[in-house]
């Protein structure tokens, strides 16, 4: 799996409470290098505290995401936050405008965990 750094949204960020991602993708400068690609969630640390995590792929017009748009989304148990496990597999999804981001949305009181999130060519492990 090859992993650009212009296309990682997040890597190993610390989310313990609703955050954006801390990269944004701005399509205009990343080409096509996306195209036709995948995006992956992996637990980098095991979660605490938190009941749920939902991941999403969010697009918008301009770079503040004043009124973003959802392409894709998942939510995941606790259980299913353990370090190493690849969460969203997806493939990236038609109509992104020209800004894409993560967006977690934590419910419960986060007191661990971190996550990465990218864009890649093939789906991971």
């Amino acid at each position: 799996m090859l992993i650009d750094s212009t296309l990682m949204l997040s890597d190993k960020q610390a989310v313990t409470a609703s955050a954006a991602s801390e990269n944004i993708i701005d399509q205009t400068a990343a080409g096509d290098a996306h195209r036709h690609a995948v995006v992956v969630a992996r637990v980098d640390e095991d979660f605490a505290g938190l009941t749920s995590l939902k991941i999403s792929l969010q697009t918008a017009d301009d770079e503040a995401f004043a009124s973003p748009k959802e392409l894709a989304a998942a939510t995941f148990a606790l259980a299913d936050l353990k370090a190493g496990k690849a969460l969203l597999n997806t493939v990236l999804p038609a109509g992104a405008l020209r800004y894409i981001r993560g967006y977690y949305t934590a419910s419960g009181t986060g007191t661990a965990g971190k996550i990465s999130l990218f864009i890649t060519d093939e789906p991971g492990q």
